[in-house]
C-alpha cells in the first residue's frame, strides 16, 4: 500500500511538471504578448515591462525562471494588475469550491439514487421517465441549461437573484452544474447496478434467504459504486476549477471565470497557475478515487 502511494505520487509530479511544460511552450507560441493590446502604452514601455517580468529572454531561460519561483511556491504575480497569484486564487477558489462541491455532492446523490432506481424498475415507467430525463440532460450543453434558468428563474419570474453569496443564489448554478454529470452518473450507476445484480453471488444470497433491501444495499449497491467513484475523482477536481462558462453566466468571480479573463488578457502567470492548479487537483482525485476503491472492494489488491 505505501509502495503504491509512493509511486503514484512520483507519478503525479512527473504528470504535472508535463502538463506545466506543454502549457507553458504552447502557451509563448501564439503570436503576440500580454502587453501588446495596450494601444496607450508605447514601444519602449513594452519593452521595459517585457524585461521586468523576463519576457524578454530566451524561452528556455524563461521555463527555468519560472520553474525556480515553482519550487519556492511563487507563482509569480499576474501581468494585468500586479497582483500576487496566491492571493487571487485563494479569494477566488473558496468559491469555485464551494459551488463545485455542491454541484459533485448532489450529482453523485441524485444519480446513484435516480441509476438504482431505474436499474430496480427495468423496463417499467420509473425506469423510462429517468433514463428520458438522464439522456436530456446529457445532450443540453451546461451554458444553454445555465442561459435558460437565469433567463426564467432570475429575469421572468424573480425568484432567485442573479448572483450573491446568499445561499439561494447558489441553487442554479449548482443545477447548472450538477446535470450533467448527475445525468453520467445515472446511466453509468443503472449500468454497474443491473450487472451487480446478474452476478452469482447476488443470486446466493437469494437462496440463501437473504432480505431484499440487504442484497441491495449491502451487496449490488456497494460493488456497483467502483464505476462511479472512477468517475466522480476527476470529474471533481474539473467541476471545482473548471467551471468557466456557467461561473461567467452567472457572473460568479470564482476561479474559472478569473481562468477565462487570463485567456482573454493572455495574462501568462494567471494561465499557468490555473492550469498547474488544476492539474495538481485532479492528480490528488484520481488518487484518492484509487485508494477508496480498497474500502469499497476489499479484494482489490495494489501492486
Amino acid at each position: 500500500m505505501f509502495r503504491y502511494v509512493v509511486k503514484r505520487v512520483l507519478l503525479a509530479i512527473v504528470t504535472v511538471f508535463i502538463i506545466c511544460a506543454i502549457t507553458f511552450f504552447l502557451m509563448h507560441a501564439v503570436p503576440g504578448g500580454p502587453f501588446n493590446r495596450e494601444k496607450a502604452l508605447s514601444q519602449a514601455t513594452i519593452d521595459a515591462l517585457n524585461a521586468r517580468y523576463n519576457l524578454d529572454k530566451p524561452l528556455g531561460t524563461q521555463f527555468l525562471l519560472y520553474l525556480k519561483g515553482l519550487m519556492h511556491g511563487d507563482f509569480g504575480v499576474s501581468l494585468k494588475n500586479g497582483r500576487e497569484i496566491k492571493a487571487i486564487i485563494g479569494e477566488s477558489f473558496p468559491i469555485s469550491a464551494r459551488l463545485g462541491l455542491s454541484a459533485i455532492g448532489v450529482a453523485l446523490l441524485l444519480g446513484t439514487v435516480f441509476g438504482s432506481i431505474a436499474a430496480l424498475t427495468r423496463n417499467k415507467l420509473p425506469d423510462r421517465v429517468i433514463i428520458f430525463f438522464s439522456t436530456l440532460f446529457t445532450a443540453v450543453p451546461s451554458f444553454v441549461l445555465a442561459t435558460l434558468l437565469l433567463l426564467v428563474f432570475c429575469i421572468r419570474l424573480g425568484l432567485l437573484p442573479v448572483w450573491s453569496t446568499d445561499t439561494r443564489s447558489y441553487i442554479l448554478p449548482v443545477i447548472s452544474l450538477a446535470a450533467y454529470p448527475m445525468a453520467y452518473i445515472t446511466r453509468l450507476s443503472k449500468t454497474s447496478m443491473l450487472d451487480a445484480l446478474s452476478q452469482d453471488y447476488i443470486r446466493t444470497a437469494k437462496a440463501k434467504g437473504v432480505s431484499k433491501w440487504k442484497i441491495i444495499f449491502k451487496h449490488a449497491l456497494r460493488n456497483s459504486l467502483i464505476p462511479v467513484i472512477t468517475y466522480a475523482g476527476p470529474q471533481i477536481a474539473y467541476i471545482i476549477t473548471g467551471s468557466m462558462v456557467v461561473e461567467t453566466v452567472f457572473t460568479i468571480g470564482g476561479l474559472g471565470s478569473k481562468f477565462v479573463q487570463s485567456i482573454n488578457n493572455r495574462d501568462y502567470t494567471m494561465i499557468m497557475a490555473t492550469t498547474i492548479f488544476l492539474a495538481t487537483l485532479m492528480v490528488i482525485a484520481n488518487l484518492i478515487c484509487d485508494l477508496l476503491y480498497k474500502v469499497v472492494d476489499p479484494r482489490i489488491q495494489y501492486d
